[in-house]
């Protein structure tokens, strides 16, 4: 993902209710309504009949967003030597002190980490994307832009900084090593793949490695189990799958760019047992929206982020502004899903409970 969009993509995003619809008759299409959110067991959910026959938009929200520690009071081994792969090249980075830890990235993912560790009362602050419950009083670091600002961060007297790379400025970074700051970039590979092993480069980083093994086992189970649920409920031939498309929408800005292969959208899309159009037809990456090729993939269903549909106006909005998406079989049933910003692709400890939320709005009926 390019870091210029990347520096778009996450804002703090307000869960709303999961909707969906009254079960639909055997081939009307049937529209979402409000309802509240369905805890049973994804197989044992009312489905819709056929999903692409679904007309209206709705909201996918995480059931329990908060993360659960993989241990109570972890026990660090420090120091620890860890490979910090900066944006200049990889360099040995020595790491003596974890009591005051910032963890900054786009997505939340790497703040996610630290808590699922167990290490949660180490942070002492956070970036906009870091929303799970228990850090709502942790002052934010990062601005509008994402951008980091040296002085709130010095002000926390931090001891480490663990980041990516997504955010930066990267100079600022710099300044926070000159002022004796240990900074650590991680790689942070946008998938479920990449979720367990942040897990255990944070883990290494933190000096419980034995810890970050258990968390990435964890997080690589229920995704795989939540996997397999969804395959029991979404249709099986390539005919029957829902064609998806995920559209990154700064309305207000004009930004309007569809995710393919290397965004992590695609990832997603096919965990939900649907097919993505975009990696189908060979885009990767981020790639601007153009009219043509909205038309020609035709989905019937466009993933998008809560705040990314607001700032375009709301589905109305979008049609609007953007009338090839009502040419679309998505448009033309105003099929959206919407999740909060901070959530939809930070891949992490809550990577299952993102699919299971997913799986509710795309395929059933509360």
């Amino acid at each position: 993902m390019t870091r210029a969009l990347r520096a778009c993509l996450a804002a703090v995003a307000t869960l709303a209710l999961l909707v969906g619809c009254a079960a639909p008759g055997a081939s009307d299409p049937v529209t979402p309504s409000t309802g509240i959110a369905d805890d049973r067991p994804l197989a044992e959910l009312d489905l819709y009949p056929d999903p692409r026959t679904v007309e209206g938009p709705s909201t996918a929200v995480v059931a329990d967003a908060e993360i659960t520690p993989i241990a109570d009071d972890p026990v660090q081994t420090l120091p620890a030597t860890v490979v910090s792969h900066d944006p200049g090249g990889d360099r040995e980075v020595r790491v003596t002190d974890t009591s005051r830890v910032l963890a900054l990235d786009l997505a939340g993912s790497l703040a996610a980490t630290v808590w699922g560790l167990g290490l949660g009362d180490s942070l002492v602050g956070r970036d906009m994307s870091t929303t799970f419950p228990g850090t709502e009083d942790l002052p934010v670091v990062t601005s509008g832009a994402h951008a980091v600002n040296a002085e709130s961060v010095l002000a926390l007297r931090p001891t480490l900084v663990l980041t990516d790379g997504t955010i930066g400025p990267r100079d600022v970074l710099e300044q926070l090593r000159a002022s004796g700051v240990t900074v650590v970039f991680l790689a942070n590979e946008p998938s479920f793949d990449g979720a367990a092993q942040l897990a255990r480069d944070v883990a290494a980083a933190l000096g419980v490695g034995e810890l970050g093994e258990r968390l990435a086992d964890r997080i690589t189970a229920e995704v795989d189990d939540t996997i397999a649920q969804i395959a029991q409920i979404a249709p099986a031939s390539d005919d029957a799958k829902l064609r998806v498309m995920f559209l990154y929408l700064r309305g207000g800005s004009g930004i309007y760019y569809l995710f393919g292969e290397e965004s992590g959208a695609s990832r997603l899309i096919t965990a939900l047992g649907a097919r993505d159009l975009a990696s189908e037809l060979g885009w990767s990456g981020e790639v601007p929206m153009t009219d043509e090729a909205m038309i020609a993939a035709d989905p019937d269903l466009i993933l998008v982020m809560t705040d990314g549909l607001a700032s375009a106006g709301g589905v109305d909005g979008l049609l609007a502004a953007k009338p090839a998406i009502g040419l679309t079989t998505a448009g033309e049933h105003r099929r959206f899903v919407d999740m909060a910003d901070g959530v939809v692709l930070s891949f992490g400890p809550r990577s299952a409970a993102v699919l299971d939320a997913l799986a509710r709005s795309l395929y059933a009926a509360p």
